[in-house]
């Protein structure tokens, strides 16, 4: 029986590219493009999610691609930019599961600890969760299983009565693998389908 929910947070809950930025800082979307796929990428990113700070980070990425400096310092610089406020329709679909009050509901999320207090100041619905987890504070990211493993024994979820929500497909396999009842966010109308197939919402 499913009593709890587990949301990843970005582009399911809010909006999150840097090509918001770097389509400011070049004069094309192919230069744009070109630097984040290749200097700023998201594997790069990611270390910092599990809790590299964003100055070694940076630093890092300086030493090697030292001609990109001050683009690759904006990354971090100008992070705000690169967020697009709350996917409404997935911030409704959490609001209807908290006003039911069936489900314990969590956040699991690979996300920079330094960074991770701008996202809470911005958007009041993360106060709405029961518990969160965050990366950069476990030192730890997605798809590893012992992140999920701290959600499980933090809260005393249990795997086969969880549904977990993620964008990102590697970490859906790896909540599956886990005994975990997975969906593939790629928009909320379809969400609420599945939700509903499940007899969750």
């Amino acid at each position: 029986m499913i009593n709890t929910i587990i949301f990843d947070l970005g582009n399911v809950l809010i909006n999150w590219d840097p090509k918001l930025l770097y389509n400011k800082i070049f004069d094309s979307e192919e230069k744009a493009n070109y630097f984040l796929e290749n200097i700023c990428t998201l594997n790069w990113n990611e270390e910092q999610d599990a809790g590299r700070s964003l100055e070694a980070g940076t630093k890092a990425l300086i030493e090697e691609f030292p001609q990109h400096k001050k683009d690759i310092e904006a990354y971090y610089d100008r992070w705000e930019e690169m967020l697009n406020g709350p996917i409404e329709g997935t911030v409704e679909v959490f609001r209807q599961l908290k006003a039911s009050g069936k489900y314990e509901i969590y956040a699991l999320t690979n996300w920079s600890s330094e960074l991770f207090p701008i996202a809470l100041r911005q958007f009041e619905f993360l106060k709405w969760f029961d518990g969160i987890v965050v990366s950069g504070d476990e030192g730890i990211r997605k798809p590893e299983a012992a992140f999920f493993q701290i959600l499980f024994d933090r809260y005393q979820v249990k795997p086969e009565n969880a549904v977990f929500i993620d964008d990102n497909l590697r970490n859906v396999e790896a909540a599956r693998k886990l005994g975990i009842e997975s969906i593939r966010f790629t928009s909320a109308e379809k969400l609420e389908k599945e939700l509903q197939a499940l007899d969750i919402l």
